[in-house]
């Protein structure tokens, strides 16, 4: 399947300059399909139909692991990033120092700086992003490194490569990253990677529709949560013995096998297109767009000064011209001080263009 075919899947963009996955990415036709039949089997099948649905969510979870390049017995199924790193949190020991980013996405740094540990920083990511970081190690490494891979806010990405020699140099700290404006846009190794957990929702970039995300975890983690709860595994009711300690916490009760099905099916999707005509595909959207929006002057310096970026973009734009962008059906979010536009699979350089033409008017 080609970009081109997979984006007439998405009657939205027909209509509209829908340029906001940052905040939800589109449903397509055919999972609409596929979820329509889903709840149809459910309809006539009842407790029939979740006889064998403990096949498909091993499935699920399989594949998932698979797309993430990490073991799928230390990867959970959860009903979003939110919850997953909740969960997590819970079950750290409240005696370790934490390190935040100031501007990250909100879900990521409140579980954090609510639960009581013993020091909680957060560094701004005003200045130069990768080398600020590195300076707050060098002075106190943290216990714990959380950060958004992606930023919510303009589309920074943090350097991979940098993380993964941070992660080198100071092997103790556990490096906790939220993969959701990332997942789904680049090919990517968890196993090989520098991040000791890994979660994300797939409602944005995996084009999953809501009620489904994922946390993986390096194996040295797992023994790390909960500790004290090893002492009553495996519980004793027949159908909870199959359930690791991972499972037991981050899986609890049963799982929804139409939006987790949903995650699978869009895996699928971008497993057919291929992940790597993906990343080359999105790389040349960003680059074009950092092109044209640096020609009218809507990106700030940081962004401009950075070797690669995201396709999100946050603009310098007045009301005027927000106010036009929607006369013009443009579909965008506020975010910051800016207007935070994002480009995927069912937009083309044209929709850049079209977004710069009705900006530079104004």
């Amino acid at each position: 399947m080609t970009i081109e075919q997979f984006s007439k899947d998405f009657p939205l963009v027909s209509q509209y300059t829908y340029v906001n996955t940052a905040a939800s990415g589109l449903l397509s036709e055919e999972l609409m399909e596929w979820r329509q039949t889903h709840d149809i089997d459910l309809l006539i099948g009842g407790s029939k139909f979740r006889e064998s649905t403990h096949k498909l969510i091993k499935e699920i979870r399989s594949e998932v692991a698979q797309f993430l390049d990490a073991k799928a017995d230390q990867t959970v199924l959860v009903p979003n990033f939110s919850f997953a790193l909740k969960t997590l949190v819970a079950g750290l020991d409240k005696d370790k120092s934490i390190l935040l980013l100031e501007d990250d996405y909100p879900s990521l740094n409140w579980p954090f700086k609510s639960s009581g540990f013993k020091k909680v920083q957060t560094l701004s990511s005003e200045g130069m992003l990768e080398e600020d970081i590195e300076e707050t190690f060098q002075k106190e490494s943290p216990d714990v490194f959380a950060f958004s891979i992606v930023q919510y806010l303009n589309g920074i990405k943090i350097d991979l490569d940098f993380i993964n020699r941070l992660k080198k140099e100071y092997p103790e700290t556990i490096f906790i990253a939220d993969g959701t404006q990332f997942i789904g846009t680049e090919k990517f190794s968890f196993e090989q990677s520098g991040i000791d957990v890994l979660g994300g929702s797939g409602y944005k970039w995996l084009l999953a529709g809501f009620g489904n995300g994922y946390m993986a975890f390096k194996s040295h983690m797992v023994d790390k949560l909960y500790a004290k709860s090893f002492d009553f595994e495996p519980q004793k009711e027949p159908f909870l013995q199959d359930k690791n300690h991972l499972q037991y916490h981050f899986e609890p009760g049963h799982i929804d096998t139409l939006n987790c099905g949903s995650l699978l099916f869009s895996i699928k999707k971008f497993n057919e297109i291929g992940i790597d005509t993906i990343e080359n595909y999105l790389k040349t959207l960003s680059e074009y767009a950092v092109k044209r929006f640096s020609d009218l002057n809507l990106l700030s310096d940081k962004i401009k000064s950075r070797n690669e970026h995201s396709t999100i973009f946050s603009l310098k734009v007045n009301k005027k011209m927000q106010e036009e962008l929607v006369a013009r059906n443009v579909v965008y979010s506020v975010r910051g001080e800016g207007v935070r536009v994002s480009f995927h699979l069912y937009n083309t350089t044209k929709d850049i263009d079209r977004v710069c033409n009705i900006l530079k008017h104004q």
